[in-house]
C-alpha cells in the first residue's frame, strides 16, 4: 500500500518526536562517580606511626671499691679527693696506691687499690726512725725537713722506675704538696730492705726503720716497681 505524502510527513514527525523525547530522558541528571565522591569528600590524616619500642638499656654499674674494708673508707676519700686534686700530676686513674701510717709497722699498711675492679692488694713498708724515735712499731712525728729521718705525708706522684747505689732498684717519688714537696732531695723513694722482710719481721716482730723511705720486701719491690710507673698517686697518711 502506498502511503499518501502527508501520511509520509505525519509519520516523520512523530518519529522524530519520539527520539527527541528520547535523548531528553537521556540527558537527565547523572550519578556521581566514586572517584568525583573521594575528591568530594574530606581526606582524614594519616594516623601516626606507632612509637618505636626500644629495647632495655642495661646499665653496668662497677664494681665496689675495696669491698672488704682494707683500706680505712675516710682514708679511701680523702686518696680519691687527692686524684682530683694532683689530676695534672697524677694522670694515670687505673690504680693508686695508699699508706696508713697510722697501723703498726708489722701490718700490711702499703695498698695498691684497683680503680677498675676495685680489688685491693696490700704490703707492708717501714716509716723513717725519726718518726719512731723509740722503735714502737708506730709512727709518730713527720716532717718534710732535709735530715730529719722522718717520713712525710701527703700525696706524691710516682716518677718511674730508678737505680741507687747504696738501695739499688727503687721507685722514684715526687712530692705534690708543702708537707712532701722537698722528696727528691731527701731522696725518698720505694725501696727493698732487708728490715722489711719477713725474716726480719718473724724475728724481731715489727719492721726496721728507714730514713723516711717507703722500704718494701726485696721479693715485693719488682711487681711495686713494675705497676707503680710514672704518673700514679701515692698518697700516705695517718
Amino acid at each position: 500500500m502506498q502511503l499518501s505524502r502527508e501520511a509520509l510527513s505525519r509519520r516523520g514527525l512523530i518519529l522524530g518526536g519520539s527520539a527527541l523525547l528520547a535523548g531528553c530522558a537521556s540527558a537527565g541528571p547523572k550519578t556521581p562517580s566514586a572517584a568525583l565522591l573521594a575528591e568530594a569528600l574530606p581526606v582524614a590524616p594519616p594516623a601516626p606511626p606507632p612509637p618505636a619500642i626500644h629495647p632495655a638499656q642495661t646499665v653496668i654499674a662497677p664494681p665496689p671499691l675495696d669491698p672488704y674494708r682494707r683500706v680505712r673508707p675516710e682514708l679511701m676519700q680523702r686518696a680519691m679527693a687527692a686524684l682530683d686534686v694532683h689530676h695534672r700530676r697524677v694522670p694515670l686513674r687505673d690504680r693508686m696506691y695508699i699508706v696508713d701510717f697510722r697501723k703498726f709497722s708489722g701490718d700490711e699498711r702499703l695498698f695498691e687499690v684497683d680503680l677498675y675492679s676495685g680489688h685491693v692488694t696490700a704490703f707492708r713498708t717501714s716509716h723513717g726512725r725519726g718518726s719512731d724515735p723509740q722503735h714502737s712499731g708506730y709512727a709518730r712525728d713527720f716532717s718534710n725537713t732535709p735530715d730529719s729521718h722522718m717520713s712525710s705525708l701527703g700525696a706524691y706522684a710516682t716518677a718511674g722506675p730508678g737505680w741507687g747505689p747504696q738501695q739499688g732498684p727503687n721507685v722514684l717519688l715526687d712530692g705534690l704538696e708543702y708537707s712532701n714537696d722537698r722528696a727528691r732531695d731527701r731522696a725518698i723513694i720505694i725501696h727493698g730492705a732487708d728490715y722489711a722482710d719477713p725474716t726480719f719481721l718473724a724475728r724481731e716482730g715489727k719492721l726496721g726503720r728507714s730514713y723516711g723511705c717507703f722500704s718494701t720486701a726485696h721479693a715485693d719491690l719488682p711487681m711495686l716497681r713494675d705497676r707503680m710507673g710514672v704518673g700514679r698517686l701515692l698518697f700516705a697518711y695517718t
